[in-house]
């Protein structure tokens, strides 16, 4: 009796903590699924709202709508169509209804005007919402069969023109297809399954067969929707919980539901079967029950001795998998931080950029990373003082700090200034860091590199080596000064990074593989792209070691610059004085230079108009009040993509610096480069400046197709 008593009170405890264990991680669900559902709509409102302006500026011309509407669905993947619906003759010429509409249709957009006798958008609730409300409103889940064709959601924004009078309603249909499979993509359990309905019950989003059977989800819609169904809120009070027992086949379960912050209030569900939460605990009550009949005597008592051994053995087991399992994740983790070549440099010609960690542990110190920002190639290898999950972490924050660094900074030795400071603070546990950054400029070949405590580089292909400063590690003194150097690289060169896992890999006989075999296998095959060589050096070495367990991680970078002038289809150039006078003749000039390149007119026209707010900024920027200086505008196209290399001596200025525009004014109030960098980064499909012979040297790329 006293063995079967506390057998009972085990299980109605365990019973307990597995309930609310399961309140709180279904909870957790909700939450994170409610998050992926705003993110997307908030994505969608953005995309949206991006576009205002663009509609406005063009507002003064309607056949210019559908390029706007155009554009609205390409700028987002769960975008299916959006456009804009005008006030009733808004445009005279156009009739009295007018609505532009986008809509993906395969891999290709249609754009059209759908608006007629038998699509009479003024009838529509949601218009005159707007409208009269003159705020941006969500709608809830409904079929567009003259729109999107499919069921959608839609957001709705009231559009004014210069005169602050409502012109319209903008609008963007979001798909919501992806819902079934997003809310069910992950459960706890394998049964259960997730819902999505409307503030006043509606279903919007049903699992399909694979998750549920249709019965249980007209049940669960029924019973949050019916007001006497007895219910109750979970410990912190943000989900509801209704128990039910399905008709269908007698299982029991649990509901949890909860209501979405913000617009649309939509609810979200979650429900989850008792036979999945408390199997294992009924399984282990049965074990406990039959355990006790061996309870009896000494057997009984060498028996419980066993079973309590066991227990603790399998606790221990679950323990280490779960380390083990955490492990793997943060390995997984760490290689996913890592960049990819596909990723970052697929569609470029002029660089090839290959990288590999292979770390001693599941998890390691070495580093790598690279990415192109305004036509400059950043990068940095480096290596963590110690192993294992330590150095794993210092590896993901200064891999991190290297990123956010770069991302408005240009100058390696500031930012290797930024990470040591970072590094150095409240660093109690004394670990450091070997790094090396470099930054290429890709149209000059120009390598501006900073060295903290690293292995020097090897360059191939070229009679130059790469003088290198060795200067500290990162996170020993932060009052370290840190300078850049530079080098210029030759085309077809490669510069091969390495951590000293490569140099100091061992093999049986504790023999080191040495920078002396590095360089003969990279002579051996300096002609071979760096994927290759990467792939050859790591062979090589795994050859050396044979079976000896690798000792310390190891880490390649491997960059190859394939700058190549192509042939010029136009070359011409422009010299104007700074005066804002001169803008006339810059225009005529960049017009020139679309016409010979028989550009479409309104590429032509984001050209000129990017052009022009360049040169404006160096009117403005680069030289003193009442001096007079000469800026340079060059124009060179290989018939695939136009270049405006902008050349002056005025004092040194990154114009991609200057602070970004009002664009709520309108184009005729703008002065004459108002709109500022953000618009020439918008309408180029790069921006690089440089500073070299004490010349400012800013380079805008566009690619186009002639007409």
């Amino acid at each position: 009796m006293l063995l079967e008593l506390i057998s009972a009170v085990q299980y109605y405890s365990m019973r307990n903590m597995l309930e609310n264990e399961l309140e709180r991680n279904t909870e957790f669900e909700l939450r994170m699924k409610a998050v992926i559902i705003k993110n997307t709509l908030n994505a969608t409102e953005k995309t949206l709202k991006d576009h205002v302006w663009d509609m406005k500026r063009n507002l003064s011309e309607p056949d210019s709508m559908f390029d706007v509407a155009k554009w609205l669905v390409l700028m987002n993947p769960n975008v299916v169509g959006g456009g804009m619906a005008f006030v009733p003759n808004y445009y005279p010429q156009k009739g009295r209804l007018f609505e532009p509409y986008a809509r993906q249709r395969d891999d290709s957009i249609v754009v059209r005007q759908i608006a007629g006798e038998e699509h009479d958008y003024t009838k529509n609730r949601v218009f005159y919402e707007v409208v009269d409300s003159n705020k941006p409103a969500w709608t809830d889940p409904y079929e567009d069969k003259d729109g999107a064709g499919t069921i959608v959601t839609t957001y709705s924004m009231p559009i004014h023109d210069d005169k602050n009078q409502i012109a319209g309603v903008f609008a963007i249909d979001l798909s919501i297809e992806w819902l079934g499979d997003t809310l069910n993509a992950r459960h706890t359990y394998p049964s259960s399954f997730s819902l999505l309905m409307t503030e006043d019950g509606k279903l919007i989003s049903n699992p399909n067969e694979a998750h549920t059977k249709s019965h249980d989800v007209e049940q669960v819609v029924n019973a949050i929707n019916d007001s006497i169904v007895e219910r109750k809120c979970n410990n912190s009070g943000n989900t509801k919980i209704i128990y039910f027992k399905s008709k269908a086949d007698g299982e029991e379960g649990s509901i949890f539901y909860a209501n979405m912050k913000g617009h649309p209030h939509w609810q979200l569900a979650v429900v989850v079967y008792d036979d999945e939460v408390y199997a294992p605990l009924e399984r282990l009550r049965l074990q406990m029950f039959l355990l006790m009949l061996f309870a009896f005597g000494i057997l009984g008592f060498i028996v419980y001795l066993f079973a309590r051994s066991a227990r603790k053995l399998g606790m221990a087991k679950v323990k280490q998998e779960g380390i083990d399992s955490e492990l793997r994740i943060a390995k997984n983790i760490q290689q996913t931080m890592l960049p990819s070549a596909q990723d970052e440099i697929a569609d470029r010609s002029d660089i090839l950029v290959s990288g590999i960690l292979v770390p001693a542990k599941e998890v390691g110190g070495d580093l790598y990373s690279y990415f192109i920002r305004d036509e400059k190639l950043f990068f940095c290898i480096g290596d963590v003082s110690g192993k294992g999950v330590p150095s794993a972490l210092v590896m993901s924050v200064t891999q991190a700090l290297f990123r956010n660094t770069s991302a408005h900074d240009s100058n390696p030795g500031h930012i290797m200034q930024n990470l040591n400071i970072n590094a150095c603070r409240n660093n109690t546990t004394n670990m450091f860091v070997t790094l090396f950054i470099g930054v290429l400029d890709l149209p000059t070949g120009r390598l501006r590199y900073c060295n903290a405590g690293h292995d020097t580089p090897v360059l191939l292909k070229t009679d130059v080596p790469l003088e290198v400063e060795a200067n500290l590690p990162i996170g020993v003194f932060d009052d370290f000064v840190y300078k850049q150097q530079e080098a210029k690289l030759p085309a077809g060169s490669t510069i091969f990074l390495y951590t000293d896992g490569l140099t100091e890999a061992k093999n049986s006989e504790r023999k080191l593989f040495g920078l002396k075999r590095v360089n003969e296998v990279l002579s051996q095959n300096e002609d071979k792209s760096p994927n290759e060589l990467l792939k050859i050096m790591r062979e090589v070495v795994s050859q050396f070691t044979g079976d000896t367990e690798q000792s310390d991680d190891l880490t390649m970078l491997a960059i190859n610059y394939r700058h190549q002038d192509r042939v010029a289809v136009l070359d011409e150039e422009i010299i104007i004085t700074n005066d804002v006078s001169k803008v006339t003749e810059l225009n005529k000039f960049v017009a020139t230079v679309t016409d010979q390149l028989n550009m479409p007119d309104s590429l032509s026209k984001n050209i000129k108009l990017a052009v022009e707010e360049a040169v404006v900024n160096v009117i403005d920027y680069a030289y003193p009040i009442g001096t007079t200086g000469e800026i340079s505008v060059r124009a060179m196209s290989d018939g695939r993509i136009v270049k405006f290399i902008i050349t002056d001596n005025g004092k040194a200025f990154d114009p991609t610096q200057i602070d970004k525009a009002d664009t709520s004014l309108n184009a005729e109030d703008r002065p004459i480069g108002g709109l500022g960098i953000l618009l020439v980064r918008e309408m180029m499909d790069s921006v690089n400046y440089e500073r070299v012979d004490g010349k400012n040297i800013l380079t805008l790329r566009k690619h186009f197709k002639s007409s």
